[in-house]
C-alpha cells in the first residue's frame, strides 16, 4: 500500500541492450537499477517515476553501456488504463517495505544487543564506539531506503520511529558509559558523533 496515490505520474522507461559478455555489464546495470529504485517490468524492461535526476542517472548509465558495447534507451510514457499505474505503484511500495521490513529486523537486534550489553555492563568507550558505528550504519541504510520510497510505503513511518528507539537507546547507553567512567555525559542529540579522544582510559 502507497500514502501518495491520486497524482498521475509521468513514467521513465529504461530498456538496456546488452551483449552476453562480459556477464559484469549486466550486473552493474542490474545494480545500478535496484540502487535508484527502478521497478523491473518483464524483457528487461526497467521503470522510474520521472524526475530529473532519475532522468539523468539513467542517461548516465545509457552512456556506460554503450561505451562497453551495449545499447541503451530512455522513454518518456503514461500508464493506461488508471489501474495500471495503481499496480506499478503498488508494486513499488511493496518493493520498498520489504526493505523496511529487513531495517526493522536490524533495529531489533540494535536494541537487543545494547540491552545485553547493558545487563553486561560493558561501559567502555570501545564498546561504545563500536555501537555508534553499527547506528551510523543504520542511518545511512534508512536514507537510502527513503531515497527510493517514491510514493509513500506503508512501512516507512514504523522505520523512522525504530530508528529514533535505537538514536534514545545508544545516547542512554553513552550517559551510563560517561557516569560509570565519572565523567559528565556530553549535552548532544542521540544521532551526533561523540568525541572520546580525551577521555578513553
Amino acid at each position: 500500500m502507497c500514502f501518495n496515490e491520486g497524482i498521475p505520474v509521468q513514467w521513465l522507461l529504461f530498456l538496456p541492450q546488452l551483449p552476453a559478455t562480459p556477464s559484469s555489464l549486466r550486473v552493474m546495470v542490474w545494480r545500478k537499477m535496484r540502487q535508484i529504485g527502478a521497478l523491473g517490468l518483464q524483457n528487461g524492461v526497467w521503470v522510474l517515476p520521472e524526475r530529473e535526476d532519475l532522468w539523468q542517472q539513467l542517461n548516465d548509465l545509457q552512456g556506460s553501456i554503450r561505451q562497453q558495447g551495449g545499447e541503451a534507451f530512455v522513454f518518456r510514457a503514461q500508464a493506461h488504463p488508471p489501474e495500471a499505474e495503481a499496480l506499478i505503484r503498488e508494486r513499488f511500495c511493496a518493493d520498498r517495505d520489504e526493505e523496511y521490513q529487513e531495517f526493522l529486523g536490524r533495529c531489533q537486534d540494535f536494541l537487543a544487543e545494547i540491552a545485553k550489553e547493558t545487563r553486561q555492563e560493558k561501559f567502555t568507550f570501545a564498546e561504545m564506539e563500536e555501537i555508534e558505528e553499527d547506528l551510523q550504519k543504520m542511518e545511512h541504510w534508512l536514507n537510502k531506503i527513503r531515497a527510493r520510497d517514491f510514493f509513500g510505503a506503508t512501512q516507512a513511518e514504523p522505520a523512522s520511529r525504530a530508528l529514533e528507539a535505537c538514536q534514545q537507546a545508544f545516547a542512554t547507553f553513552v550517559s551510563q558509559v560517561y557516569r560509570r567512567q565519572g565523567l559528565e555525559p556530553p549535552a548532544v542529540s542521540s544521532s551526533q558523533s561523540f568525541d572520546t579522544g580525551d577521555a578513553a582510559p
